[in-house]
């Protein structure tokens, strides 16, 4: 069915069509129907959202911070009155079971807003250092460039630091699953900002992203999204030596340490790998353990990886939903025969198709036993529920297998107490790692090394991104 009719664009405070007639069809990865539409934005509008985030800047910024956070806060508000609608949208647009996705897609994201309103407190007072006084200004006009596996977390990441830092923004969402936007900007709207400070232009990446990320008068790009999509931006931002935050893909690794306790660690690591359908940019896709207990692991990951029976996600007993295009679905098999060709083992899953579910775009759970560390299922990132248990010799080992791939964003480190791990957690070259089960942390600074991005989303640093610095000589 046919959710409702197309939906325009945001610009300058009021909604308006796009100058072309195309759209983009929304499809339910669960029924595979098309079940709402937005524009196929152009260059132009992407052109008139940026001359309306300039204009709109300057008056802005000079705006005192208290009046800033205030505008966040009634954001917030209209939010939380949304969160049911907010949820929905979720399950139909990325296909993440209902409860799953009321505690990550929504919750999360509403505690990532007070997060960053905490991270405000004092982040504009001058400070003093010998004879300098350091002043913290906006970076201006922020393009964000945001993906579609978390498309509430992943945008307020961007643009709530964007307006307390006193910058104005134009959102290019995600053309896979668009609609949570969506419903941010209509929030966005009743909580008042001014005209011009937020702007929503939708479309396709070649086409917007890539307008913004080259246009002259866009101070800062920040982009969430592929490798290789960050690349793009990167070179075409670097024309106008632009500031740029990326926050790229990963191959991240559990290491199980001789005596840690290996039912919970492999419990936690397939519990990570499956999330989402395995769309997560920090899932734990490799699983290292001592080679005496390889064979151990492997069972225990495929009994556990094999409970996670896909499904409807507005089920209540669905552990697993479906991937969230045919695309997506079709390259994350590809991975899976390619590996089997490789001489890997299938211990669950396999890319045959699920049970009872030849509709949708359904991935069996898989877990892949007797991989080679430099082959491509566990170098490169498949970004469907695939996990690659591996085998290490000792714990140098361990931490050359965990870091030789060219991703560096998430990691876990699993030991018999807090300091044997924190001290191999510290060898590992990615930008978080969870130590013994250490839950995500929307204050904490998050964003990758090497391949996996630069630049910090979420608590005071990723706040810091969004100002520049002037040092005053008194």
């Amino acid at each position: 069915m046919s959710r409702s009719p197309a939906k325009p664009l945001y610009v300058d405070g009021q909604w308006f069509e796009a100058s072309g007639q195309n759209r983009i069809a929304v499809t339910n990865p669960t029924t595979e129907e098309v079940f709402a539409y937005v524009p196929r934005g152009s260059a132009s509008d992407a052109d008139r959202a940026v001359a309306a985030a300039r204009a709109a800047q300057d008056a802005w910024g000079a705006r005192p911070q208290a009046e800033r956070v205030a505008a966040v806060e009634s954001l917030h508000k209209a939010l939380e009155a949304r969160a049911s609608q907010l949820t929905e949208a979720v399950v139909d647009d990325v296909g993440t079971p209902h409860r799953i996705a009321d505690k990550l897609q929504t919750q999360l994201p509403l505690a990532a807003v007070r997060d960053f309103i905490g991270a405000a407190d004092g982040i504009e007072e001058p400070v003093r250092f010998r004879n300098s006084r350091i002043h913290r200004s906006p970076v201006g006009v922020v393009a964000a460039i945001t993906p579609w596996n978390y498309p509430l977390l992943q945008t307020i990441g961007k643009v709530v630091p964007a307006l307390l830092s006193g910058s104005t923004v134009v959102l290019k969402p995600s053309e896979v699953a668009p609609l949570v936007p969506y419903v941010l900007a209509e929030a966005i709207h009743e909580a008042g900002l001014p005209p011009g400070v937020f702007n929503m232009v939708s479309g396709v990446g070649p086409e917007i992203g890539a307008a913004l990320a080259g246009h002259p008068d866009v101070d800062m790009v920040s982009f969430t999204g592929s490798t290789a999509g960050g690349r793009a931006v990167a070179a075409a931002a670097a024309r106008g030596i632009k500031r740029v935050a990326l926050e790229l893909g990963g191959k991240s690794a559990a290491i199980a340490l001789p005596d840690a306790d290996l039912e919970r660690a492999v419990k936690a690591t397939v519990s990570s790998c499956l999330l989402n359908s395995g769309q997560t940019c920090l899932a734990i896709s490799r699983l290292l353990v001592p080679r005496e207990r390889y064979a151990e692991a492997v069972e225990l990951a495929a009994a556990i990886a094999a409970r996670f029976t896909p499904g409807n996600p507005r089920e209540s007993a669905t552990k697993q939903g479906p991937l969230v295009s045919a695309t997506q679905r079709d390259r994350v098999r590809g991975f899976i025969d390619r590996a089997v060709a490789d001489g890997a083992a299938i211990a669950t899953g396999g890319a045959a198709v699920p049970d009872g579910l030849d509709r949708g775009y359904f991935v069996r759970p898989t877990v892949i036993a007797d991989a080679d560390p430099g082959s491509e299922i566990a170098q490169e990132e498949v970004f469907g529920p695939v996990l690659v248990v591996l085998p290490y010799e000792g714990v140098d080992d361990a931490v050359r297998i965990a870091n030789g791939t060219p991703y560096g964003l998430s990691g876990a480190v699993w030991g018999p107490d807090e300091d044997s791990a924190v001290s191999v957690a510290r060898r590992l070259r990615s930008g978080q790692v969870d130590v013994n089960g250490g839950a995500f942390n929307s204050a904490a600074p998050f964003g990758g090394m090497k391949l996996s991005g630069t630049g910090r989303e979420f608590g005071r640093l990723g706040l810091e991104e969004y100002y520049e610095v002037q040092s005053l000589q008194l």
